[in-house]
């Protein structure tokens, strides 16, 4: 069965073997394009059997293929896997346990131009490596305008129009020891039930504030103020006051964003003159830290209320 569709990511061979600690051993076509969060071990296909075989899927060499190919004499071995790699545009090939690559192999590497890697652990741990790595680059992924932060440990999303106030908010809230993780552009993946943010690679660390312009986060304070990517939490939009809304004053009102099909508990703050911001968003970080360990105050304060 093919698996299902998922978007399509060129990797660059040094990153991919930097990212998994593999040893590249052929360069072949010079990039890696992925398409499948699947890994294959040929058994079966040198064995002859090819319904259900899926090219786009990373090929691993263990110890058994190994064995089993070096079972055939030279022409036997090469017919077998030359068929193999005739049957479309593998990747790339990883051979675990530091397994030498016989001559066969790599004569139909270079045949097609198939990167080969080679790794020093063992076959199993090669194939958790490779599963999460895959999950991880291939997973579903939107890019939300807003800003996230790490605040008390907590993944925060702070989302409203542009002019709101976001960027100078999450500036106090930098200043106050809380970390940046995106601003602006936030690349939202789906990985397994977990939503995980980060930012788009060329303008990391980077935050736009108006009246000052484009500044470097990391430069300026530091490795401490920023992170590579958190889970989102906790949604906040922040919105203009308006007189003709009722904004939930007791936090008994349980709202949420649906993002790539999971939702997520938000909140609505106004924004006024005089309004900390950074404040109430410390304030709603530790509220929810305290629900997500089974603590809400409004329950308690109502069950106080009916209890008299």
């Amino acid at each position: 069965m093919n698996d299902i569709l998922l978007p399509k990511e060129t990797v660059m061979l040094d990153k991919f073997a930097s990212d998994l600690g593999l040893e590249m051993l052929y360069a072949g076509r010079g990039i890696i394009t992925l398409t499948s969060i699947s890994v294959d071990r040929p058994g079966l296909r040198l064995a002859g059997f090819y319904s259900y075989f899926d090219m786009q899927r990373i090929m691993l060499i263990g110890l058994t293929e190994h064995e089993y190919m070096h079972s055939f004499p030279h022409e036997q071995r090469l017919k077998k896997i030359k068929r193999m790699f005739d049957c479309g545009e593998i990747p790339c090939v990883v051979f675990a346990r530091d397994l030498p690559v016989l001559p066969e192999f790599m004569e139909c590497a270079r045949n097609t131009g198939t990167p080969i890697f080679r790794s020093g652990k063992m076959t199993a741990s090669v194939m958790v490596d490779l599963c999460i790595y895959l999950n991880r680059l291939l997973a579903p992924a939107t890019t939300v305008h807003g800003v996230l932060m790490d605040v008390f440990g907590a993944g925060i999303l702070l989302t409203g129009s542009s002019g709101v106030g976001k960027s100078e908010t999450a500036m106090e809230l930098i200043k106050r020891g809380h970390r940046l993780v995106a601003d602006d552009s936030v690349i939202i993946k789906r990985i397994e039930n977990e939503l995980v943010g980060t930012a788009p690679e060329r303008i990391r660390y980077f935050m736009e504030l108006r009246g000052i312009g484009i500044i470097n986060i990391k430069n300026m304070y530091g490795s401490g103020a920023i992170m590579t990517e958190k889970q989102v939490e906790l949604v906040i939009e922040l919105e203009p006051w308006r007189r003709d809304k009722e904004y939930d004053r007791i936090g008994g009102e349980e709202n949420s964003e649906s993002i790539l099909g999971l939702k997520i508990p938000k909140l609505t703050v106004p924004v006024s003159p005089g309004r900390n911001l950074a404040i109430l968003i410390e304030v709603a970080a530790r509220d929810h830290r305290l629900k997500n360990m089974g603590y809400d105050a409004a329950q308690e304060l109502i069950q106080r209320t009916i209890g008299r």
